[in-house]
């Protein structure tokens, strides 16, 4: 059991908590949920809001073994064949078991859907060539063997794969388009964030085009030249534009529950087996557009 006293008003107890503890937002969530995380010992939703001095009691659950279960799940496939699956990820689905989460994660859901996914990356990630955070909605390509996997792995290795995200971000970027080339490695101040850094990075690029122009935000396409973890984020929050709702980077109000205004839109590969280059799009999701419209007639 944990006692903590909060010293930072105004933030969503997960929120608050995931930048403290070594737990995941939807673990926070969960343990909201089952009572196993209290403000001032009353139960509370993981929607709440901390106040100077609350007292927040955590009760760590009892750890579940780490297994990737087969689970009944309403997956959004936009094609699939004898070699790959490509999938729209909803928003707040992460993508495979980890430790405090290891159900309703969109492996559980391909498990139940094909009983043939690559083993490349281990008894946890079947078929999964690469991932995007949870709270980012938008296209996956997922290995239903071991030599798409390793073609199309080495796609995204020689930077030859096709990915190209929309995202709504804070204030008013005046270039037309830009390009943020700045290396990426882990926070040195909190383990769990990313930053722009010299210190034990990787290199990373990213290109941006303006979409649209609102009084507070603007609407931007983004492609990545290189896969970093939390890359958009991260290089946004770079050059002050951090995107909308984004709980981690930037300091600015969550709006709703929705998760970051980012989506990966588009998604471009060559066909490890037939070889033709395939190219797959998908729309905004509702709760990003419902956050763009807010922006749009205010």
């Amino acid at each position: 059991m944990k006692e903590i006293e909060v010293k930072e008003a105004g933030k969503r107890i997960d929120i608050y908590l995931n930048e403290l503890l070594d737990l995941s937002r939807t673990t926070i969530q969960k343990m909201c949920e089952t009572g196993h995380i209290k403000v001032n010992n009353n139960t509370i939703k993981s929607s709440y809001k901390v106040k100077l001095g609350d007292i927040i009691i955590v009760e760590m659950m009892p750890v579940e073994p780490l297994s990737a279960k087969p689970q009944k799940m309403d997956l959004d496939i936009v094609y699939e064949d004898d070699d790959i699956i490509v999938v729209n990820k909803a928003n707040g689905v992460v993508v495979h078991p980890a430790v405090g989460n290891p159900s309703n994660t969109l492996v559980n859901g391909l498990i139940y859907h094909s009983n043939q996914l690559s083993d490349i990356n281990g008894e946890f990630r079947p078929g999964i060539v690469h991932r995007i955070d949870a709270y980012t909605t938008g296209l996956l390509v997922i290995a239903k063997n071991n030599q798409a996997h390793e073609n199309l792995a080495k796609q995204l290795e020689m930077k030859k794969t096709h990915r190209k995200y929309v995202a709504l971000v804070w204030g008013v970027i005046n270039e037309d388009t830009g390009t943020i080339d700045a290396p990426i490695g882990r926070d040195q101040n909190n383990r769990k964030k990313m930053t722009v850094t010299d210190i034990n990075a990787k290199e990373a690029i990213t290109h941006f085009k303006i979409l649209e122009r609102y009084d507070k935000a603007t609407l931007i396409e983004c492609q990545l030249e290189t896969g970093r973890t939390h890359q958009i984020r991260v290089h946004m929050n770079y050059i002050k534009h951090p995107i909308i709702n984004d709980p981690v980077y930037g300091n600015y109000p969550i709006i709703n529950d929705f998760g970051q205004c980012l989506h990966a839109q588009e998604l471009g590969f060559i066909h490890p087996k037939t070889k033709k280059y395939m190219e797959f799009s998908t729309p905004l999701p509702k709760g990003m557009l419902e956050i763009i419209n807010m922006f749009k007639n205010s």
